[in-house]
C-alpha cells in the first residue's frame, strides 16, 4: 500500500531538515541556522549553540563580543572549537577559534575584541562550529551600535 500524500510530504520534509543539519560546510548554510534547529534546541546535544552574547564597542570603533555556547563537548574527539560574527548576508566579520574542549564548563563564555563591523550593519548573528557537528546549531541574533 503506498504512503498518504500528507505522510509522504512529512518524510520528505524531515529528510531536508535531517540533510541540512548534516551540513558542515559554512559556505552552503542559510544565511542565519536558527531557523532549522529552533525547536530542537534544548533536545540536540550534537550541535553547538549560541545562548547569549554580549557586543560592547570599544574606543578604536571596533567591537567587543562575549559569546556564550553550549556544547556537548566529550574531549579532544568532540568539541565547540569556533564561533563567528556574520553579516546578515553570511560574511564573517570576526571568529574566535578555540583550541580546547570545555567538557566541565558548560555553558562557557569566551570573548573577542578588535572585530570591525561596517557602519551599515545594525544586526549581525553569532553561530558556532562543532568538530564533528559543524555549524548546526541555534544561531543569535544582536543588534550592533
Amino acid at each position: 500500500m503506498p504512503p498518504q500524500p500528507r505522510r509522504r510530504l512529512l518524510v520528505l520534509a524531515l529528510a531536508a531538515v535531517v540533510a541540512a543539519a548534516a551540513c558542515t560546510d559554512s559556505s552552503t548554510l542559510p544565511e542565519t541556522t536558527s531557523a532549522v534547529n529552533e525547536d530542537a534546541s534544548q533536545s540536540d546535544t550534537t550541535c553547538a549553540d549560541v545562548i547569549d552574547v554580549v557586543v560592547s564597542r570599544e574606543a578604536s570603533g571596533t567591537y567587543r563580543f562575549d559569546v556564550t555556547v553550549r556544547s556537548a563537548d566529550a574531549g579532544q574527539e568532540k568539541y565547540a572549537d569556533l564561533w563567528q560574527v556574520r553579516a546578515p548576508d553570511g560574511t564573517v566579520l570576526g571568529e574566535r577559534v578555540l583550541t580546547h574542549p570545555h567538557v566541565d564548563e558548560q555553558p562557557f563564555t569566551r570573548s573577542q575584541s578588535g572585530i570591525s563591523i561596517p557602519d551599515s550593519i545594525t544586526v549581525a548573528s553569532v553561530v558556532a562550529r562543532d568538530t564533528v557537528a559543524g555549524f548546526c546549531g541555534e544561531a543569535f541574533e544582536v543588534a550592533i551600535r
